[in-house]
């Protein structure tokens, strides 16, 4: 289921008590959020696709399970021919940190068919919301795909996840970096006052294949910083570093490899990493994962975790499913 304010202390403190009280009423409320799940949903056998119902054709879903919430979606956004989001009811004890994930799906045959999706709303938001892939053959994507307002899913009710401030030791810089929908828990935690409040500097990463795939960059680089509540605090402290690497782009390669380079840092006018100062987000694909893991471990970075914080943490779901 996300800080300094330019100049003034009382700003921040006002955000954050209208946050905490979004918290408190908002614990039956929640926002919408753009977020998702695993990246290798596909490789399973690909079961005969069963129409959707909505919620005035078949009766409520309350007792499909007790593990699950049964929210309504509101609407649904196609960004690209593999990448849509959409935004659904939040029930009112729903709970969720800015970072964590749930246990999102449909009734398929009777039974839940669900996977793990990262939470892209904010914590007091009153919806939630997903960024998911679209994969033909996938079990649960190849249906979610074509849900429509109206339509039912179930919604775990409880989020866990690694991707949250409280893993990660004290430091100056945060840098959450996302591949593909890898970019959904940083979409909740960029709207998360506690993490202005935290670091200096918030620098999000994403990198995509091609440039339609940069999923809310409009909202991330003009609407955010303009936010009536939070723009103060994300204005002066947060950097969007979009970057593509199939076609022509301002910012072009893997993130990896500008890393090694050194180019991300000269392009950002930052200080190349160090353990001292640094704390690193990750999600994204395996291969993403397990390649910065070990470049960040070649600089003597220390993974993180809820029981004991460290200098970088990935969201180990996106592996494991």
């Amino acid at each position: 289921g996300g800080a300094a304010v330019a100049g003034a202390g009382v700003a921040l403190e006002g955000v954050l008590m209208i946050a905490k009280g979004h918290r408190n009423r908002g614990r039956m409320q929640a926002v919408p959020c753009p977020c998702l799940m695993s990246t290798h949903l596909a490789r399973h056998v690909e079961e005969d696709h069963l129409p959707l119902m909505n919620a005035e054709t078949r009766p409520p879903l309350k007792s499909a399970h007790a593990a699950y919430f049964t929210e309504t979606v509101e609407t649904v956004h196609h960004w690209t021919d593999r990448l849509f989001s959409f935004r659904c009811t939040r029930q009112p004890g729903l709970r969720f940190t800015a970072g964590q994930f749930v246990m999102i799906g449909l009734i398929v045959e009777g039974k839940p068919l669900v996977r793990a999706y990262s939470v892209a709303s904010a914590p007091y938001d009153e919806h939630l919301e997903f960024l998911s892939i679209k994969v033909q053959d996938g079990p649960l994507t190849s249906r979610l795909q074509h849900i429509r307002p109206g339509d039912e899913i179930l919604v775990g009710k409880k989020a866990v996840g690694t991707l949250v401030p409280d893993a990660l030791l004290p430091g100056r810089t945060l840098w959450l970096y996302g591949t593909g929908t890898g970019l959904a828990p940083f979409m909740s935690l960029i709207r998360e006052p506690e993490v202005y409040d935290r670091f200096d500097k918030v620098v999000l990463l994403h990198g995509v294949r091609e440039v339609k795939e940069l999923a809310y960059s409009s909202y991330i680089e003009n609407e955010l910083p303009a936010d009536e509540l939070l723009g103060e605090m994300v204005a002066p402290k947060l950097v969007y570093y979009p970057t593509v690497t199939r076609e022509p782009f301002r910012n072009q390669g893997r993130v990896t490899d500008l890393i090694r380079s050194g180019k991300l840092f000269t392009d950002l006018g930052l200080p190349a990493f160090t353990p001292e100062h640094d704390r690193i987000m990750l999600c994204g694909s395996p291969e993403m994962l397990a390649e910065t893991k070990g470049l960040l471990e070649g600089m003597g970075f220390e993974e993180g975790a809820n029981s004991r914080p460290g200098h970088y943490v990935i969201e180990k779901a996106f592996v494991e499913k």
